[in-house]
């Protein structure tokens, strides 16, 4: 008895200290425990989670640092240690992982782009079909997967297509022996059936041979955007060459084996009589598939937050709603609303868990 008397005076004096650390150590658990669960019920916040947790993993380590039980200096130097290890990799932060993390994060707060979004940068171009802390998710036109890292991004320049409209064209070069007047008028009448609002034509150059023009629009629906582009190419060349301008190289005459006059223009339209598949007419429903889930994803979480504000905003009228019958009509509404978002949070979720096993 006397030994473990002896024992326990020795160790009573940091009893406190250790058992404030055991507490920090739980707290943390705790947190990160209903942070997942909240994450579970609230869909769209793994992100934020993430950021959460690494906050309070650095918070819990200082509380553990000013806890233990050793002397002021040794904390000093340990609080120290931490200070030049946290300033070490913020400094190598550009040529690793870290600094996708920080790229992440810049990403996120000036809301550039968003899921679904087509972007280019550098050689890549394709709709953006996953964000993360590290890394941006696209999907190419050829329906593969490309893993961009987020430094890239930052550091390069990025273009995105408006969700509102953009400008697609198509260049085209005919010979000095057509007149420009016909040809602007053609080249609109091809911009107008591939639906292209306020069309307009340029001419790029003047060469030796050819003239180049340039016919553009505005594309509302960007989701079409390549079945587009090629659509407007599939106008150009029925409506020219229905209209008999021939669309071939002015040294084409040269070396032809033909009759002096002969035009080359297929004695068919390639659009009559001849039936378009869906798959081939919209060819994004398969090439961006990923990506059309990831932006639908996105619209369901914007959704869901704006009806969170909603819901807030009322909560905030009833209590200062005056009448019974005002307060009982937006207590209904605001039932409504919840129900909703409760409806809103189990599609999300279903629709998330079906990502994950893609």
């Amino acid at each position: 008895m006397e030994v473990l008397s002896r024992i326990f005076e020795s160790v009573k004096p940091i009893l406190p200290s250790w058992a404030a650390v055991i507490g920090v150590v739980i707290f943390l658990f705790l947190i990160r425990y209903l942070l997942q669960r909240h994450y579970s019920k609230t869909p769209g916040l793994k992100f934020r989670t993430q950021i959460v947790t690494l906050i309070l993993v650095l918070l819990g380590i200082v509380a553990v640092i000013l806890l233990l039980p050793i002397r002021d200096t040794s904390k000093g130097q340990l609080l120290s240690l931490l200070g030049i290890l946290l300033s070490a990799i913020i400094a190598l932060s550009s040529t690793t992982f870290i600094g996708n993390a920080m790229a992440g994060l810049m990403l996120r707060a000036i809301k550039s782009f968003r899921s679904g979004d087509f972007i280019s940068v550098g050689e890549y171009f394709g709709r953006i079909s996953d964000r993360g802390l590290f890394h941006t998710e696209i999907q190419t036109i050829d329906s593969n997967l490309t893993t961009i890292p987020n430094m890239y991004l930052i550091t390069n320049p990025v273009k995105v297509v408006r969700s509102s409209g953009t400008i697609i064209s198509a260049d085209v070069s005919l010979g000095y022996n057509v007149s420009r007047n016909k040809i602007e008028n053609l080249l609109l009448q091809a911009a107008e059936a591939t639906e292209l609002e306020e069309p307009f034509m340029h001419v790029i150059d003047l060469g030796d041979f050819s003239v180049t023009y340039r016919i553009s629009g505005l594309l509302k629906d960007v989701k079409h955007l390549i079945s587009a582009r090629s659509r407007l190419r599939k106008m150009m060349l029925d409506v020219l060459q229905q209209n008999g301008v021939e669309v071939v190289s002015p040294t084409f005459m040269s070396t032809r084996a033909v009759p002096e006059g002969k035009k080359i223009i297929p004695d068919t339209a390639p659009s009559e009589g001849q039936a378009v598949s869906e798959a081939m007419a919209q060819p994004e429903k398969v090439v961006f598939e990923k990506a059309d889930e990831a932006e639908s994803i996105e619209k369901l979480r914007e959704t869901y937050e704006k009806l969170g504000r909603e819901m807030d905003k009322l909560k905030e009228s009833i209590d200062k709603a005056g009448s019974d019958s005002d307060v009982e009509n937006m207590k209904g509404l605001l039932k409504r609303i919840e129900n909703r978002r409760e409806n809103l949070a189990e599609i999300l979720k279903r629709k998330e868990e079906e990502k994950k096993d893609k």
